[in-house]
C-alpha cells in the first residue's frame, strides 16, 4: 500500500475512533447512575449524619430509580470513610456525606490527611443543627451571660463537657469562648452519651452538644438551654436565646452535613447529582423527616458548600493553633 495513503487511513482511523469516544462517554453520564451508589458515612449507624444520609439516599433512590446504598466507616475522626472516597474511581458511584470534621480534620491532624478542597467535588449542602450550651438544672445560671460573667471573675473555674477533643461541639465552644473573651474548662469525652449522662449528674455543670442529641433530656427536664451559638433561634428550641441576642452578632457554630464525590467526578454527574438533592430538599417528606433527624434543611448551590468549607478550614486552623487542640 501507498505509505501516504497508509498514513491517511491510520489518522482516518484515530479521528473516527476520537469522534465515537465522545458520544460513548456523553452517554454513560447521561445514563447515571445505571446500578447502585454508595454514599459512605464516616460514623456509626444510628447518629444524626447517618440519618441525614439514609433521609436523602431514600429520596435519590425513588427519583434516580437505582439504591443509595449507605456504608457506615467510623474511625480516625471519619478520616478513614473520607480518604476511602478520595480513593475511590470518580464515577459518581461513590459519594460521601460529610460534616464539620471535614474542615476540622485538615487542622488537627499532622500531617494533614488530606485536602478536602482540592481531593473532593462539592456536590451538595444538606443540613445543620446548631450547637447549644446546655446546664445541669441544679447549677444557678440561668442564661449565657450569668456564665460569661463568672468565667471573667475566675478564669478556667467553670467546666464544660463535650462529646471529645476536636469533636465540632468542643472547636463550636472554644469558638464562643474566644469570642467572648473567657476561658473555660474543656473535660472531653468519648461520645456525646456519657458527658450527657455526666452533665445531668453534676459533675460537670455545663455542656456544648449538637442541638437534637439534648432535645430528649430537656423536654425531660434534665436539662436546661442557655443559649443556641447561631445567629437565628432553632426550630429544635424556639424559647433558647441565640448568641446573637446575647450581644455577638453574626455568630455561628453549627453541625452542618454535606454530600461530597470524589475529585475528576464528571460535571453532568455532579450536576444532576445536585439537581436532585435541591428537588429531594423541598420535598415536605424529606423536610419532616430533615427536621426530626437533621435539624434544619439547608439547600444553596455548589459554591456556597465551597465558600463553606473554605472559611471552616481557615476558622478551625487558627483556631486548632490558638487553643493547642489535639485529637483524641
Amino acid at each position: 500500500m501507498n505509505p501516504t495513503r497508509r498514513t491517511a487511513i491510520a489518522r482516518m482511523g484515530v479521528a473516527l475512533a476520537g469522534a465515537s469516544a465522545v458520544p460513548l462517554a456523553a452517554h454513560a453520564q447521561a445514563a447515571w447512575p445505571e446500578r447502585p451508589v454508595t454514599v459512605v458515612v464516616g460514623y456509626s449507624a444510628g447518629g444524626a449524619v447517618d440519618a441525614v444520609a439514609r433521609t436523602l439516599g431514600q429520596a435519590l433512590s425513588k427519583a434516580l430509580g437505582q439504591p443509595f446504598v449507605i456504608e457506615n466507616r467510623p474511625g480516625a475522626g471519619t478520616n478513614i470513610a473520607v480518604k476511602s472516597v478520595i480513593d475511590a474511581k470518580p464515577d459518581g458511584y461513590t459519594l460521601l456525606m460529610a460534616a464539620n470534621a471535614l474542615a476540622a480534620n485538615m487542622a488537627l491532624y499532622k500531617p494533614q490527611p488530606f485536602d478536602a478542597e482540592k481531593d473532593l467535588v462539592p456536590v451538595a449542602l444538606v443540613g445543620r443543627v446548631p450547637v447549644v450550651i446546655a446546664a445541669n438544672v441544679n447549677t444557678p445560671y440561668t442564661n449565657i451571660k450569668q456564665v460569661i460573667e463568672a468565667a471573667k471573675q475566675k478564669p478556667n473555674s467553670i467546666a464544660y463537657a463535650s462529646p471529645g477533643n476536636g469533636s465540632t461541639p468542643h472547636m463550636a465552644a472554644e469558638l464562643f469562648a474566644r469570642a467572648a473573651g473567657i476561658d473555660l474548662m474543656h473535660v472531653p469525652y468519648r461520645g456525646g452519651a456519657q458527658a450527657i449522662t455526666d452533665v445531668i449528674g453534676g459533675q460537670v455543670p455545663l455542656l456544648a452538644m449538637n442541638a437534637l442529641e439534648v432535645k430528649p433530656q430537656v423536654a425531660g427536664g434534665k436539662l436546661k438551654v442557655l443559649a443556641t451559638l447561631t445567629p437565628q433561634r432553632t426550630p429544635i428550641f424556639p424559647d433558647a436565646p441565640t448568641i446573637s441576642e446575647m450581644g455577638f452578632r453574626g455568630f455561628e457554630a453549627s453541625v452542618w452535613y454535606a454530600l461530597m464525590a470524589p475529585a475528576k467526578t464528571p460535571t453532568a454527574v455532579v450536576e444532576r447529582l445536585h439537581a436532585e438533592v435541591q428537588k429531594a430538599l423541598q420535598s415536605p417528606e424529606v423536610r419532616e423527616r430533615m427536621t426530626a433527624v437533621g435539624g434544619e434543611v439547608l439547600p444553596g448551590d455548589r459554591q456556597m458548600l465551597a465558600s463553606l468549607l473554605h472559611s471552616e478550614r481557615v476558622r478551625y486552623d487558627k483556631l486548632v493553633r490558638d487553643a493547642n487542640i489535639k485529637p483524641d
